[in-house]
């Protein structure tokens, strides 16, 4: 099984590149630069194409012979109208249009938790956690990016028949970042599991799911993941200790940097960059 790996130079696919070794599966790994090696590199089956979301040509030519999708790349924070449409919504055109013409039909899409960054935390009526298919509400540019490429899925699916899974990403952090973290981290195995789950799940459609860990004060559920068969095993608890020595007890139902699943990109002025 070969699988594309866009955005194969990033932070979340070189964590992802030793966990998703298995026999007889070949990481094809797209990016504009080479990837970093890795512990190990010599004992992965990957291959490196090297080239542009925005070029379409590029783009068919790294699906060619692939099995499945797993869509990492484009631009990742916020930046400008233009910039993220083109390297998201458009870039995630190409490849999706290059799947649909090459009968690639498994695709897992990085989505954002800041496509519904302006959804506040709400026990009440979610007593399971918020649930993954809540309407589009982005915080920013970059989080509308990510709202019409899981409107883009949508589409593909119903009208080409692709599965399509988008995951909400929440942290996906070695450990949880600040205190926001013990609530939205993914831990990187917990990542692999995702992952893994959504490329096997037989004849998911479309769906959408949060990208989360198991952890203790996570207020987002988990039924949608299961249901694919992601059963997540990481906790953040594990570090609360630290992070609340650090920086001190959270108030998840009144600080709005933590009872939004935006957090502070809510305020962040729209198209500035984030360092």
């Amino acid at each position: 099984m070969r699988i594309l790996v866009t955005g194969g130079a990033g932070k979340v696919a070189t964590s992802l590149r030793s966990r998703l070794v298995a026999d007889g599966r070949v990481l094809r790994l797209f990016d504009l630069v080479r990837p970093p090696e890795i512990e190990g590199a010599d004992a992965l089956a990957e291959e490196v194409v090297l080239g542009s979301l925005t070029d379409p040509d590029a783009v068919a030519a790294a699906c060619q012979g692939v099995d499945a999708i797993v869509h990492l790349g484009g631009q990742s924070k916020e930046a400008d109208a233009d910039e993220v449409l083109r390297a998201n919504a458009l870039g995630t055109h190409h490849l999706l249009e290059a799947a649909r013409r090459q009968g690639i039909t498994r695709f897992v899409l990085a989505s954002s938790s800041h496509a519904a960054g302006f959804h506040p935390r709400d026990v009440a009526t979610y007593p399971a956690g918020l649930p993954a298919d809540l309407p589009p509400r982005p915080d920013t540019l970059y989080g509308w990016s990510k709202a019409a490429v899981e409107s883009l899925a949508s589409l593909y699916a119903d009208r080409f028949g692709l599965d399509l899974i988008c995951v909400r990403i929440g942290l996906w952090f070695p450990t949880p970042p600040q205190n926001r973290g013990l609530a939205t981290w993914l831990s990187p195995d917990d990542g692999a599991r995702m992952v893994e789950a959504c490329l096997s799940a037989p004849s998911p459609g479309f769906r959408i799911i949060w990208g989360v860990s198991r952890n203790t004060r996570r207020w987002w559920s988990l039924a949608e993941g299961e249901a694919l068969g992601y059963f997540p095993k990481d906790d953040a608890e594990v570090f609360a200790a630290e992070r609340l020595a650090e920086f001190g007890e959270p108030d998840f139902d009144v600080d709005p940097d933590l009872n939004r699943v935006g957090a502070w990109w809510c305020d962040w002025p729209l198209g500035q960059r984030m360092g």
